[in-house]
């Protein structure tokens, strides 16, 4: 535990950088801990492969040109670059899986995971026809919502795309709900 000071210049001269994987920062006071998982055991853990549809709009599917973007774009990357005050500095950014991995738990969905074009964020999977892009329904089932609970007259798949990129998962809500309610 440990309290952040009252200035930004006294934070980043005494910057901690002791951040455990949980925590909690309340009025400036910081309280981080290592914390483990607890799986039930007879519990399914889902994956991004459980919500996957076999029929796909071809529009989902991404070309060999624009794989390439697509790829450079999930890769690591050291740019040298210069400010419009003409300071020089490196801009970095790390690598990601690409395509996703159908064997893990899936990475946030954002806002901005609709349309084609190439992103560093939008999910891409690789399939026996090709890398595709995610549909609509299946981040719905992501988020935890029912099947085309976005789906309505006038709303195109970005735009669901992107409510989903701006909703919370409803299911982890619900269990903390359940959980709190318990303890109440």
């Amino acid at each position: 535990m440990f309290e952040l000071g009252d200035s930004i210049l006294e934070i980043s001269d005494n910057f901690k950088t002791d951040f455990q994987n949980t925590g909690v920062m309340i009025n400036g006071v910081v309280i981080t801990f290592k914390s483990v998982p607890f799986y039930k055991s007879n519990e399914k853990r889902a994956v991004l492969g459980d919500v996957l549809e076999t029929v796909i709009p071809k529009e989902f599917y991404i070309s060999d040109e624009d794989l390439k973007k697509w790829s450079y774009l999930k890769g690591p990357k050291k740019i040298k670059r210069i400010s419009a005050e003409g300071f020089e500095y490196t801009y970095s950014e790390g690598g990601m899986g690409f395509p996703d991995a159908l064997d893990k738990p899936s990475r946030t969905i954002i806002t901005g995971e609709g349309g084609k074009a190439p992103s560093r964020f939008k999910h891409v999977i690789s399939t026996e026809n090709g890398y595709r892009r995610l549909l609509p329904i299946e981040l719905e089932r992501l988020d935890m919502f029912p099947d085309n609970h976005t789906k309505m007259d006038g709303i195109s798949d970005t735009k669901r795309a992107f409510f989903m990129g701006n909703a919370l998962v409803v299911g982890v809500i619900e269990k903390l709900g359940q959980s709190l309610y318990k303890k109440l």
